[in-house]
C-alpha cells in the first residue's frame, strides 16, 4: 500500500450543485458580509449560519482587514447592523488588546446614537459577557469618543426603550463632556428629561394628527429622505397635500445614503407616488458616471433570487439586482436576464428597467450556459453579471443555441473587463478567477467599476 501520494480535494460546488471557485479567507469574508442583514435567513442558508461563518472567518484575517472591512460596509454599503457585528468581533480579538484600532472603529461606525447601544446589545452576546460592565477599555474609549459626535436632538431622537438604554451606555463608557452645553444636555439624559425630539413617531404616538404632522415636518425639512419614503402609504391614506409629497421626492434631500431598491419598494407601497419616485430614481442614475464601449448587463432572476431581503422585507434580491442593473450608464448597452434560458430586455432606466427584469421569466440558474451563450453569440468589451452566484452544472446544449461541450463550470470571460456582482451571502459562489468580484446591492459598486477602469 503506498502513503506518498497527492490528495486531489474535493471540488468545491454551490448549492446547485455547479462548481464554484476557491476563494481565500477575505474574499469569503467580504462574500458573506457586503450583501448580508445580520442574521436574516436567505434561500439558501438559515441566518445563524451565516453569522458563525462570519464570526470564524473574522479571525482569520488581519484586524486592520476586520475594521476596514466594517467601516466600509457603513460608509459604502450602508448597512447597519453587520458593520457593528464585525467591530464586536475586533474588540475580542487578543491581538487588538491595548491599540487603539477598536476605539477607532467604534466612533467610525457608530453613526446613529442608537447604534452605541445596538453595539454593546452585539458586543455582550459576541463575547458572552455575563454583565456589561466586564468590557474591555478600548470598547469604553471608542464609546465615549463616539458619544461626543451626536448633539441634543440626536440623544432624543434615540432614546429609545431598548436592552441597552442611551443612558447605560453613557454610564459603562465614563464620556466626559467638553463642553457646558454637553453638562446639559447629558445630565437631561440621565434624568430622563431630556426634551423630545420634533419625529413624526413622537408626534403621532402623542396623539397629532398625521396628515397636519407629516406636512409640517416635510415643511421644515424635519423628515429624513428614507423616512419619507418609508411613509409614503401612511401619507397616502391620511390625504397628506399629495404636491408636497412629490416635491419631497424630487429634491432628494438626504438621498444619499438610501439604497437604491428602496425608491422600489416605495412605489409597490404607494404605486400613486411611482412617477415622482421614478423620476428622483432616474435623476439619482444621471449622476451615475458612465461606461465606455459595448456592455452587457446580465441577471439572474432564478427562482432563488426571489427570497426576500430579510424577514419584514417585501423586496428580493432580484429586485435589489434588478435596480442595480437599471441604473448602469454606459454608452452602449444591451441587458439580459437568465434562468432557465437566456433572454434580452430593453435597456430601460428606472423603474422600466427594475420591471422588464423582474417580470421577463424564472425557473433554475442555468449561468454556466448563460454566460456561454452571451460568449458566443453577443460581441461586447464588458461583461457585468449581478446574481446570487448559485448555478446548475451547464448542459452545453441546454438553450438550444448550439453550445458545443458540457458547461460544468463559469466559463471564462472573453473580454478584459469582466465583473460578477454577489448580491447574497452563499458560502461558495462561482465568480472569481479572470473575473472582477464584488460584493453588495448599493450602487457604489457600480462607482467602483467605473473608478477601477481609470485606473488602467
Amino acid at each position: 500500500m503506498r502513503v506518498n501520494v497527492a490528495v486531489k480535494a474535493d471540488p468545491v460546488m454551490t448549492h446547485e450543485g455547479g462548481r464554484a471557485a476557491q476563494i481565500t479567507d477575505i474574499q469569503a469574508l467580504r462574500r458573506a458580509v457586503l450583501s448580508h442583514f445580520l442574521w436574516e435567513n436567505e434561500f439558501y442558508e438559515d441566518g445563524q449560519e451565516i453569522g458563525q461563518r462570519i464570526a470564524d472567518l473574522s479571525q482569520k484575517v488581519s484586524a486592520d482587514v476586520l475594521a476596514e472591512l466594517a467601516m466600509e460596509a457603513r460608509h459604502n454599503m450602508h448597512l447597519r447592523h453587520v458593520p457593528l457585528y464585525l467591530t464586536a468581533l475586533l474588540a475580542i480579538r487578543p491581538d487588538t488588546k491595548g491599540t487603539s484600532l477598536v476605539s477607532e472603529t467604534i466612533q467610525s461606525v457608530c453613526e446613529r446614537a442608537d447604534e452605541m447601544g445596538e453595539f454593546l446589545a452585539i458586543y455582550q452576546r459576541t463575547a458572552k459577557l455575563p454583565t456589561l460592565k466586564r468590557y474591555s477599555h478600548q470598547v469604553r474609549k471608542g464609546l465615549a469618543r463616539a458619544f461626543h459626535n451626536f448633539n441634543g436632538y440626536d440623544l432624543s431622537k434615540y432614546n429609545r426603550d431598548a436592552s441597552v438604554k442611551l443612558r447605560d451606555v453613557l454610564f459603562l463608557s465614563h464620556a466626559k463632556p467638553t463642553s457646558e452645553h454637553e453638562v446639559q444636555v447629558w445630565q437631561a439624559l440621565v434624568d430622563g428629561t431630556l426634551a423630545s425630539a420634533d419625529t413624526w413617531e413622537v408626534a403621532l404616538s402623542g396623539g397629532a394628527d398625521k396628515r397636519e404632522t407629516f406636512e409640517r415636518l416635510i415643511r421644515e425639512g424635519k423628515l429624513g429622505y428614507l423616512a419619507l419614503l418609508r411613509n409614503l402609504r401612511n401619507m397616502e391614506q391620511s390625504g397628506v397635500e399629495f404636491g408636497l409629497v412629490r416635491d419631497a421626492i424630487l429634491t432628494r434631500k438626504g438621498a444619499r445614503r438610501v439604497l437604491p431598491f428602496r425608491y422600489v419598494a416605495a412605489a409597490r407601497a404607494a404605486p400613486v407616488f411611482e412617477p415622482a419616485l421614478d423620476q428622483a430614481l432616474v435623476a439619482t442614475i444621471a449622476e451615475m458616471p458612465s461606461l465606455t464601449g459595448r456592455t452587457v448587463v446580465m441577471v439572474d432572476v432564478s427562482g432563488s433570487m426571489d427570497e426576500r431581503l430579510s424577514a419584514k422585507s417585501d423586496i428580493s434580491r432580484k429586485d435589489a439586482a434588478a435596480t442595480l442593473a437599471s441604473m448602469i450608464n454606459a454608452e452602449q448597452l444591451r441587458v439580459f436576464s437568465f434562468a432557465d434560458r437566456v433572454m434580452e430586455i430593453p435597456p430601460r432606466r428606472g423603474m422600466a428597467g427594475v420591471d422588464a427584469i423582474c417580470q421577463s421569466q424564472s425557473g433554475g440558474t442555468r449561468l454556466f450556459d448563460a454566460v456561454a451563450w452571451i460568449n458566443a453569440n453577443v460581441p461586447h468589451d464588458r461583461l457585468i453579471v449581478i446574481t446570487d452566484e448559485q448555478a446548475f452544472p451547464g448542459s452545453g446544449a441546454r438553450f438550444g443555441y448550439w453550445i458545443r461541450g458540457t458547461v460544468d463550470r463559469m466559463p471564462e470571460p472573453i473580454c478584459e473587463r469582466a465583473y460578477v456582482i454577489n448580491v447574497a451571502s452563499a458560502k461558495n459562489g462561482v465568480g472569481y478567477g479572470k473575473y472582477v468580484h464584488l460584493d453588495g446591492f448599493s450602487e457604489q459598486v457600480l462607482r467602483w467599476i467605473v473608478e477601477y477602469e481609470a485606473s488602467f
